[in-house]
């Protein structure tokens, strides 16, 4: 009854919108209207030029005026969907195995309270749920015209902030397997250097925290925020500057090739799940060969970042990953490059295959050449982000 009541009020409100965009337009042809018999009263007084252009400018200035206020009536009136309910949090389940995240020290043996870990990937999965899916020639086009070419980018290590929220379909049309290839990096590869940036700048805000005798009220919020966040329930600094951390470039594109097939799978499809992460509760993607009432689902998102989010969100937080972890702080700590190659001996846990899976993440990433991308910058959208090039 809940799904066909919801079923009924989203088919209500898009008959809604386009009923209000129908308006809007008859508005605008008014308008155009108005102008055309405007012209017809000066030809037939022969009125000169200035007049005409001084009321098509008035004309013109009232339209822009007016449309952006009949938007805004529109979003606030008509699209508001905040009544109704929404299931995202049901179908990002985190759970990767049926007890839940248990944390042994790193934070004591509790169970993470999901909501807290997952609020900010939440919130992004909410916020984008009416998304445009581009084909793969407008991609191809939009990549052109922003000149955001992968040699360029493995020369100059700058990489164009274009991010998109689905993959196209067509990805698994394109017959050549080295375009192919290039195409998905071209779509994955900001989204996860977008996801690093922001990691880098909770850490630089945590150093600079650490490294001051007394902090203010501000600091101390952002902690309390920072240690629900990453599951360290012992409020423990050290602990938190071990999973506030970035994960490889090459290390997350050779997972993500490996668990879409390059994004041709069911999964990353439908689901925009480029990591394959598991769920045994919520609205997930059922595998094919899973027994129709047991086992797992593999989890969806409403858009690619909010996948990406997750795996490193999943990485930095989940017991199965502590020595993934303590690895990646020890080549911290040596004033090493987090290597991919190193760090991909702790992911045995992240597949059944265990070391076979290990074996096939360090060939995808020598085979395609996908460390040259670990020292790769988005170009900055914001002045924050200049500091981080």
């Amino acid at each position: 009854m809940a799904k066909k009541y919801q079923i009924f009020n989203l088919n209500y409100i898009n008959f809604k919108r386009r009923i209000f965009w129908s308006k809007l337009k008859i508005f605008i042809f008014s308008i155009q209207r108005k102008n055309l018999k405007i012209f017809r009263f000066f030809d037939q007084r022969k009125i000169g030029s200035i007049p005409r252009i001084l009321i098509s400018s008035f004309l013109l200035i009232i339209s822009f005026y007016m449309a952006p206020i009949l938007i805004n009536y529109g979003n606030q009136n008509l699209f508001n969907v905040n009544e109704y309910q929404n299931n995202s949090k049901a179908i990002l389940a985190y759970t990767l195995n049926k007890k839940g995240n248990v944390n042994s020290k790193e934070g004591e043996n509790v169970i993470l309270d999901e909501k807290d870990l997952l609020f900010d990937i939440f919130s992004l999965n909410d916020l984008e749920t009416d998304t445009v899916r581009l084909d793969a020639s407008t991609i191809k086009q939009l990549f052109d015209d922003t000149n955001y070419k992968l040699k360029e980018v493995r020369e100059t290590k700058l990489v164009k902030p274009v991010a998109l929220t689905l993959l196209p379909r067509e990805i698994k049309m394109i017959e050549s397997t080295s375009e192919r290839k290039e195409f998905f990096i071209q779509i994955i590869l900001p989204l996860i250097l977008e996801e690093n940036n922001n990691i880098k700048l909770d850490r630089k805000r945590l150093f600079s925290i650490i490294n001051k005798s007394k902090n203010s009220k501000l600091e101390k919020k952002w902690l309390e925020k920072k240690y629900k966040q990453y599951g360290v329930v012992s409020k423990d600094l050290s602990v938190l500057k071990i999973r506030m951390d970035e994960v490889p470039v090459s290390l997350a594109l050779a997972q993500a090739a490996k668990e879409t097939g390059w994004g041709t799978s069911r999964f990353a499809q439908e689901g925009n799940a480029l990591f394959g992460q598991w769920t045994w509760s919520g609205e997930g993607l059922k595998p094919k060969e899973a027994d129709e009432n047991k086992g797992h689902k593999v989890m969806k998102f409403n858009v690619l970042q909010a996948s990406v989010r997750a795996y490193q969100r999943n990485l930095n937080t989940h017991k199965s990953y502590k020595s993934f972890r303590l690895a990646r702080a020890e080549l911290r700590d040596r004033g090493k490059p987090l290597d991919s190659i190193i760090l991909s001996k702790f992911l045995d846990n992240y597949a059944e295959t265990g070391e076979k899976y290990v074996e096939v993440l360090q060939k995808i990433i020598k085979q395609n050449n996908l460390k040259d991308f670990d020292n790769s910058k988005l170009l900055p959208s914001s002045k924050e982000l200049e500091s981080l090039i």
